[in-house]
């Protein structure tokens, strides 16, 4: 016995949608449609241009435009499009039934409302939404839920109160409940933060399931994808540091003039930075020769046969990625207050931190009591023992 049937359409004003009918008493039915699929489809009838990402948009020439459309999507277009459709297909209700009053009516069963914040670059996004999660596993909490939808939520309010964070291969989620509705933010596709609220009981809110009720649900909705961004506590850190690190290790182009990257843990990149800390005290700054001559030193070679071509090349690249600035009408150098963190933090994580946690952690160095080495080597055992276990099972 076939109990649902289902039927895929493609509509000229709403895209892909499907309808899935009970076959027994009282033939309830299913609609499901998606708003996106029915604004990219108004944007090709205009003409104007856009990009899709998945379901949603990633570029559109006429935002304010593609906004409008979004909010002209009213309970009364989606009832037309279901007539519509209706009269074409065929469904349990026949004529006879449909003149004796019987018909079909939309209520809500759940309805998702997104919000899709397009990153203008999707490496420092990521970074920046793996520091949301991380400042923000307690947004869960009754105290956060509330402010998040408005309502005041006590010991008698239903439902776990708990934030999720739930990794699909390597791309991480976050996910608030309150009663039967669910909040989920995600990194869509590598290029935009997504915040998504779908509500699935209307009752939740104190608003009927009828379809009249959309725009309620809709204000509902929105208002708390937006409350979720204000509720949160993101630090900018992780953006600034991201930025920071990339203008020092990477090439750069000022003003026409290349300098090439100052690779962290290059012999010679930390050499640099390890003598621009020596001269950080020096309150007149530092001159080729000057720099020359500790720079030599630290590489292992003879400062008097060291080519103050070699050593113009690299003052050259050290003004350009902002760490050191020529003092005016002289041929001295100084340091750029960043460029003086830079040069701090990058010797000291390499020389106190980076060469001898490695140092200790190694298989070959010998055994220490340190807790850095038992993680590691705990660590070890337990890859091991997981080997060994699959063998066993193969």
């Amino acid at each position: 016995m076939v109990n649902h049937f289902y039927v895929y359409c493609l509509d000229r004003d709403f895209g892909p949608f499907f309808l899935k009918f009970s076959t027994y008493f009282p033939y309830n039915a299913k609609l499901c449609l998606n708003g996106h699929e029915y604004a990219k489809r108004q944007l090709a009838q205009r003409g104007i241009c856009f990009e899709a990402l998945d379901n949603g948009v990633l570029r559109c020439d006429e935002p304010k435009r593609l906004q409008a459309i979004c909010d002209g999507l009213s309970a009364e277009k989606i009832d037309a499009l279901l007539r519509k459709w209706l009269r074409k297909l065929p469904h349990p209700f026949t004529p006879a039934d449909r003149k004796a009053g019987y018909r079909y009516e939309i209520s809500i069963l759940q309805a998702e409302f997104s919000l899709t914040q397009v990153l203008d670059r999707p490496v420092t996004g990521r970074v920046f939404f793996e520091e949301v999660i991380r400042e923000n596993l307690d947004i869960g909490r009754p105290s956060q839920v509330q402010l998040i939808f408005n309502r005041k939520v006590s010991k008698r309010t239903p439902g776990r109160f708990r934030t999720r964070v739930i990794t699909d291969g390597i791309v991480p989620s976050l996910h608030i409940d309150y009663k039967n509705t669910r909040v989920k933010q995600y990194h869509k596709q590598g290029r935009a933060l997504r915040t998504e609220t779908t509500i699935n009981d209307t009752r939740d809110f104190g608003v009927g399931k009828r379809l009249k009720n959309l725009p309620a649900l809709r204000q509902i909705g929105f208002r708390a994808n937006r409350r979720l961004l204000d509720v949160q506590k993101i630090s900018h850190d992780c953006a600034i540091g991201e930025e920071a690190f990339r203008q020092v290790v990477r090439p750069v182009e000022i003003n026409g003039q290349r300098a090439s990257a100052l690779r962290f843990g290059d012999q010679r990149a930390q050499a640099l930075f390890a003598v621009l800390v020596v001269f950080s005290i020096q309150l007149r700054g530092f001159t080729n020769a000057e720099m020359r001559a500790l720079l030599a030193q630290l590489l292992g070679l003879d400062p008097a046969n060291y080519p103050q071509g070699r050593m113009t090349y690299d003052l050259r690249r050290l003004r350009l990625h902002g760490i050191i600035e020529r003092i005016p009408r002289s041929h001295r150098y100084q340091l750029t207050p960043g460029g003086l963190r830079i040069a701090l933090f990058f010797s000291r994580v390499h020389d106190r931190l980076l060469r001898p946690m490695l140092a200790t952690i190694m298989p070959q160095a010998p055994p220490t009591s340190a807790p850095i080495r038992k993680a590691f080597d705990r660590l070890q055992s337990v890859i091991d023992d997981c080997c060994q276990e699959q063998k066993l099972v193969a």
